[in-house]
């Protein structure tokens, strides 16, 4: 019995890593229900997924910013944590740090456009 659990226990990481695969990056979507697709579609997904938790450990090498709720307290980040992070990062060197002039008063350094670009890298 112990060595069943041992076995279940040392196969937590890659059942949460193909969860959050599944979650965040669209494996195993109604796209690729077909073999060939899924043969296709899977290694580049889980290369990105990789390149996407090497670029954060990259990006934040000592501590990676985690997002709390009110009522759970995370222990360690997650892989949204790391995907926000990286997001952050893209978008922020993709574009201009100065808004556009239709933008008016909306200020890239304003707590409210920081908490708009949070609120989109967890959620895009």
């Amino acid at each position: 019995m112990l060595q069943i659990v041992a076995w279940y226990v040392s196969r937590w990481n890659i059942e949460v890593t193909f969860e959050e695969v599944r979650t965040h990056l669209g494996l195993e979507t109604q796209r690729q229900w077909s073999l060939l697709a899924i043969a296709r579609t899977t290694p580049g997904l889980l290369g990105l997924f990789s390149l996407v938790v090497l670029m954060a450990k990259a990006l934040h090498p000592a501590h990676l910013p985690t997002r709390q709720a009110a009522w759970y307290c995370k222990a360690e980040p997650t892989f949204i944590d790391a995907l926000a992070s990286v997001r952050r990062y893209l978008w922020a060197h993709q574009n201009s740090p100065t808004p556009p002039a239709a933008l008016g008063s909306l200020n890239s350094t304003s707590p409210f456009f920081d908490r708009l670009v949070e609120v989109a890298c967890y959620a895009a």
